[in-house]
């Protein structure tokens, strides 16, 4: 006979909250595939949209086969992207990309966009090379209050040169949640710098989730293993 003192035994949880549990779990799994692809899908379908219609009609692929077949002006641009620059490589593509930018520099508003435009494309493709150092923590946007910061070099010139600071000047990258690829570029002395051990990629996904995803997923409070 049971007893006011007996524990009550453990029920199994309704159908509603299996099936409430099963969803979520499914939803977990299908979302981060389904907007990958979505994604993809998009950007190959706006590449196309752009590129097919310079093509000649009777070089279009679908006046053959009959369908629009999805990423055809994907490859047409990889193709032509591939032969200027092959050509840009040489003495004739050099002589005239030089001849192109003169004209161009002549224009008063077409030369500061080309000139605007030319050098976001170098930082961004031709110096790929170059990327961040370290993750690293900072004090900002006052003492007591610390940000993830990215470490992109040593500042040097002008900038290094007029800041009043007797060492070394950091220029370090605090990016923005959930978008990491604005934030603010900012100076610090090196001795103001703290140097982290997590990879990059660990910062940014600290980042990017507002601090719900650490290095160490076992115990957020230890450093990772």
């Amino acid at each position: 006979m049971n007893t006011p003192f007996d524990e009550e035994p453990h029920r199994r949880p309704g159908l509603l909250s299996r099936l409430r549990a099963s969803f979520l779990t499914g939803v977990v799994v299908i979302a981060p595939v389904w907007l990958t692809v979505w994604l993809i899908w998009s950007v190959v379908g706006w590449i196309d949209s752009a590129v097919l219609p310079l093509v000649p009609q009777q070089f279009q692929p679908q006046q053959y086969v009959g369908i629009n077949l999805r990423g055809v002006g994907v490859v047409i641009f990889l193709i032509f992207t591939i032969l200027v620059g092959w050509i840009a490589k040489g003495i004739l593509g050099r002589s005239l990309i030089h001849f192109a930018e003169g004209l161009v520099g002549r224009m008063p508003v077409v030369r500061s966009v080309y000139s605007g435009i030319k050098q976001i494309s170098e930082t961004v493709f031709a110096q790929t090379e170059r990327s961040f150092e370290k993750a690293c923590l900072i004090q900002y946007p006052r003492r007591g209050i610390w940000a993830i910061g990215f470490v992109s070099t040593t500042a040097r010139g002008e900038v290094s040169e007029r800041a009043e600071t007797g060492g070394e000047l950091l220029s370090i990258f605090v990016p923005t949640t959930p978008n990491p690829t604005s934030g603010f570029l900012l100076f610090f002395p090196a001795e103001d710098v703290i140097l982290l051990d997590m990879s990059i990629e660990d910062a940014a996904k600290l980042v990017i989730s507002a601090g719900l995803v650490y290095p160490n997923d076992k115990d957020p409070t230890q450093p990772p293993e």
